[in-house]
């Protein structure tokens, strides 16, 4: 792609910023969506499928191992395309990974199932490495995470009506019945029943196939300019003269390593509830709008910071204050018994500080990247590949917990969030300050 064909960020218009802050807007609906729904395909594969718990979670790992092999290599592809196309390319992606959701279900094949999520995964990569660096700039520095929350509520209100439509879609009223008796059927019977349960799968995952395939299109011929990412001060140009690789950015690694974690303790807080309202005696028709709580607390989360960042509190403060919120919250899902009736559930009061996880989550993604990414100039597109690259933490980490809820059982193994939102307070409050590896 030729470099003529690059704007810098202060040579767009208002209409240039606002319709690419829309477009973007998009996209991390988009995002949100087809993540967030994970946390009803985990319970809903392993009922269908006949998995454990760590085996369910194969599903989170399927689809976000894609962004540890994919990040850096979506960070060339973008460079060699440019944005547009390498979206409409990360689209083209998401299309396919949602139609092999249709001969996986027409055999039940829990393999297919994970390679279809993997290539969705591959698309998001794609596009998350486009969408979080131009949103990052496109704008004063300052009001970066401002503009991520805006993002990220976009992203949350996906991840509300995700689960809730996919249930709509294919749970039925009486599947709770069908259930609780399918210890008791025959072999023929079961293998029936559940082959009835997955393919109901089919045409919601079609009509997402479709759909973004008609998106991709769209983004490829719509106004959203080329913006120069790495476009660089004379400053920060002269601060990096002597740098030769994103390894040398110590602020950047150690915030990549953050969002690894905070991703990864974000999805189980999500991704695990529905399972552990079941360890409650709560069914899955119940407890599917759990997930919809915990990302409604992030969407409010999200509206306190963009209500507060950066005229009452700075960015920086804000992601101390919300990442010793998590350490604390974590502790207390731990430590916290007593059966409560709130919202129309009786359930354990700990399920609660679970949701209420959310607020502290908001705010960490949008505290982190501006940081992460400060003083990058002509790295910032690796730099950010980098950044998505941690988004393998949704892969790993709900691995981690599902080997503990397996060998201590599911309440214990949220012990795993309390070292993860330790890391977060330090990079909250010192590991940003690093410019420099000291021996």
């Amino acid at each position: 792609m030729s470099a003529t064909t690059l704007k810098t960020v202060a040579s767009l218009t208002k209409k240039e910023t606002t319709i690419s802050i829309g477009i973007i807007a998009l996209l991390f609906f988009i995002f949100g969506f087809l993540s967030w729904i994970n946390a009803i395909l985990i319970p809903y594969f392993k009922i269908a499928c006949e998995l454990t718990h760590f085996q369910s979670y194969l599903v989170a790992f399927a689809f976000y191992i894609a962004y540890f092999v994919m990040s850096v290599p979506s960070s060339y592809l973008l460079k060699a395309v440019g944005f547009k196309k390498g979206m409409m390319i990360g689209f083209l992606a998401l299309a396919t990974g949602a139609f092999i959701f249709i001969p996986a279900a027409m055999t039940r094949t829990y393999e297919v199932f994970l390679l279809g999520l993997f290539t969705i995964g591959v698309g998001l990569a794609i596009l998350q490495t486009a969408a979080n660096p131009y949103i990052t700039i496109l704008g004063p520095k300052e009001r970066a995470a401002q503009r991520i929350s805006i993002m990220g509520i976009c992203n949350k209100f996906a991840g509300i009506l995700a689960p809730l439509l996919f249930a709509a879609a294919v749970l039925r009223p009486t599947d709770q019945a069908m259930f609780d008796s399918l210890a008791e059927m025959t072999d023929a019977d079961r293998s029936a029943a559940l082959d009835e349960l997955i393919r109901r799968v089919i045409v919601p995952y079609a009509v997402v196939g479709c759909v973004m395939l008609l998106i991709g299109i769209g983004v490829r011929y719509s106004p959203l300019p080329e913006i120069n990412t790495d476009e660089e001060s004379e400053e920060v140009a002269e601060t990096n003269s002597h740098k030769t690789s994103i390894f040398q950015f110590p602020h950047l690694i150690l915030g990549a390593v953050a969002i690894f974690i905070h991703v990864g303790a974000q999805v189980i807080s999500i991704d695990t509830i529905i399972n552990y309202a079941g360890s409650m005696g709560i069914s899955l028709v119940e407890a599917k709008v759990f997930p919809s709580y915990t990302l409604a607390m992030a969407i409010a989360g999200y509206f306190m910071g963009i209500a507060v960042t950066p005229r009452l509190i700075s960015q920086t403060t804000l992601l101390k204050i919300v990442t010793v919120l998590g350490a604390v919250l974590s502790l207390l899902i731990v430590y916290a018994k007593g059966e409560v009736t709130f919202l129309g559930h009786t359930a354990d009061i700990s399920i609660w500080f679970i949701t209420l996880l959310g607020i502290s989550n908001s705010l960490t993604w949008a505290g982190i990247w501006p940081l992460a990414l400060d003083g990058l100039g002509r790295f910032t597109k690796v730099g950010a590949s980098l950044m998505i690259m941690g988004l393998c933490g949704n892969a790993i980490l709900p691995m981690v917990y599902g080997y503990f809820a397996d060998g201590y059982g599911l309440r214990e193994a949220y012990w795993v969030l309390f070292p993860c939102y330790l890391y977060l307070v330090y990079y909250a409050v010192y590991g940003h300050k690093i410019r420099k590896w000291s021996l």
